[in-house]
């Protein structure tokens, strides 16, 4: 019976687990508390540090033997170095197959200040409509992934099978000298033997499940959390994410916000603009206008008698408008007028004078000077 599980808590890990459990505990606890990615942040470089030495512990044939009988306690008193062995970098060094750096070997990602190598960030777009930017909402997006081979941990084949390209001898490119005239020219290029690896991987010992390469190919749902007022080209960053490789620290997956959009509203930052038609008698004698939000709101919206909108005109509602992303304060709702004027003929010529009378005034027609020509005309349709 194991006497004390503080380790194995570390990890997240029962007291039974083989050794490829505790690595690919490590691994993925390693890969999220590594300094790299928490400059700054003491709490994570500690937790790195202590799972670190769990590990180190507990991938200890010897070690574990003794610690599961006696406790850390067993370690510190009979010499088996449990309080000090080896620093965590070096240890995630060792495991993650850094030949030049902590992350050394691999190629196409970006190196930081201290020399750790980061893969590349993987962008997707992910297309919303502006209700879902209005309310907020939780969409699940599913991606294809690299992740480090579990059959082989990333080696590519069985223990020995893998050894350094005699082409290149390891450096995975190889010099082609042309002759061209006098003149003698060296081209470096990828090696043809291992593609670029440096390593080659013998036959019969290759990884049945990655085939050598290594990774294999997984399906990952992500919940992406649309905040309230987000906006088009806003992105949503999932970190250490991205494809995993033997030796190099994930990049992250990137997900742009790209904006629908709407049949009704027009945005622009924070503020909505809506298009509204009214009849005449609306426009002149006040009435009401119901605009249905993005949130299925219905806004009761009052036209004073007299207020006389203009077609064309354009009114706001303060506070009627996105919401600040974030923030607690909203942008306008602008909405503008589209006046609906009757069909011709639509009344009779009595009525039309008592309409007249109602209306202001006319302004008067300036009066047509001496000596020009004039001559009657009628509209047509």
């Amino acid at each position: 019976m194991v006497r004390d599980t503080k380790m194995y808590d570390l990890l997240g890990v029962d007291s039974g687990a083989s050794e490829g459990e505790l690595k690919k505990a490590y691994r993925k606890l390693a890969l999220k508390y590594h300094p790299d990615k928490n400059k700054g942040n003491e709490e994570a470089n500690e937790k790195f540090k202590e799972i670190s030495h769990a590990y180190e512990i507990l991938a200890d044939s010897e070690k574990r033997k003794v610690y599961d009988m006696y406790g850390e306690e067993g370690l510190n008193g009979g010499g088996m170095g449990g309080g000090g062995g080896m620093d965590a970098n070096d240890l995630f060094s060792q495991l993650f197959g850094g030949g030049g750096g902590m992350f050394g070997g691999m190629g196409g990602g970006r190196r930081g200040p201290s020399g750790p190598q980061r893969g590349r960030d993987i962008a997707h777009s992910l297309k919303v409509s502006l209700e879902d930017l209005y309310k907020g909402k939780t969409s699940r997006l599913q991606v294809t992934k690299k992740v480090i081979c579990v059959d082989c941990d990333g080696k590519g084949g069985a223990e020995g099978a893998v050894r350094k390209c005699s082409n290149c001898d390891g450096r995975g490119v190889e010099i082609i000298i042309r002759q061209m005239g006098p003149m003698v020219q060296q081209i470096q290029q990828p090696c043809h033997s291992c593609r670029g690896a440096g390593e080659e991987i013998d036959p019969r010992l290759r990884c049945k499940k990655c085939a050598g390469r290594k990774v294999t190919d997984e399906r990952k749902q992500l919940e992406v959390n649309i905040d309230r007022g987000m906006k088009g080209g806003q992105k949503v960053v999932f970190q250490g994410e991205a494809d995993q490789a033997p030796g190099v620290l994930p990049g992250d997956i990137v997900i742009v916000i790209e904006e629908k959009e709407h049949d009704r509203f027009k945005r622009r930052e924070n503020d909505l603009f809506y298009e509204a038609e009214i009849d005449l008698v609306t426009a002149l004698a006040g009435g009401n206008l119901h605009i249905k939000h993005l949130d299925d709101r219905v806004l009761n919206v009052t036209i004073l008698p007299g207020e006389a909108i203009k077609p064309g005109e354009t009114k706001v509602i303060e506070g009627q408008g996105m919401p600040s992303y974030r923030h607690h304060n909203h942008g306008n709702l602008f909405i503008k007028f589209n006046v609906r004027f009757p069909e011709p003929n639509w009344t009779s010529e009595e009525e039309i004078k008592k309409l007249e009378a109602l209306l202001p005034a006319r302004q008067p027609v300036p009066a047509i000077p001496k000596g020009y020509h004039t001559e009657d005309v009628v509209l047509s349709a």
